[in-house]
């Protein structure tokens, strides 16, 4: 049968798993994508993703979401992101971008992630009283605010 003009060849508008299980959503400001996001995450996973979303609006009423780089994020408006969280394979890696300054420190982390820290929650294992302690402490803090890259303008000054 032959394509007409502004007919999708896709037979799904389901997202796409990429690598690990992550699913693939274009960047985007609010709930909605986020909630296409955790939609789209793949068996126990998904429940996480509901659970993690929902304590994070329930501990930060004025939370700002949005999803970038296929990972929802939640900041606070003029403050910057305070955590984030990704899909793997065997884990939901919750990632804090001021971890160091959290108590306890969350155990991941390496000598080049600086002030990053997160935590690998693996199906059954989410401490749910620890996790609402951490989001309000990051909230708290000044969160992650990604540079821009410079304008070509910029680069010749």
């Amino acid at each position: 049968m032959a394509k007409t003009p502004g007919q999708s060849t896709k037979a799904s508008a389901a997202p796409v798993l990429l690598s690990g299980g992550n699913p693939q959503i274009a960047k985007g400001d609010g709930d909605a994508p986020v909630q296409a996001y955790i939609a789209a995450m793949p068996g126990w996973k998904r429940g996480l993703g509901e659970r993690l979303d929902a304590l994070i609006q329930r501990n930060v009423p004025d939370v700002r979401k949005a999803v970038r780089w296929n990972s929802p994020f939640y900041g606070i408006e003029g403050q910057g992101w305070f955590v984030s969280f990704h899909v793997f394979t065997h884990y939901v890696k919750v990632t804090f971008f001021s971890g160091t300054s959290l108590r306890p420190i969350p155990p991941g982390g390496t000598a080049k992630s600086k002030d990053v820290r997160w935590i690998d929650i693996r199906e059954d294992q989410f401490d749910e009283a620890r996790m609402a302690d951490w989001v309000k402490q990051a909230a708290a803090l000044p969160g992650w605010i990604p540079q821009r890259p410079n304008t070509t303008e910029e680069k010749e000054r």
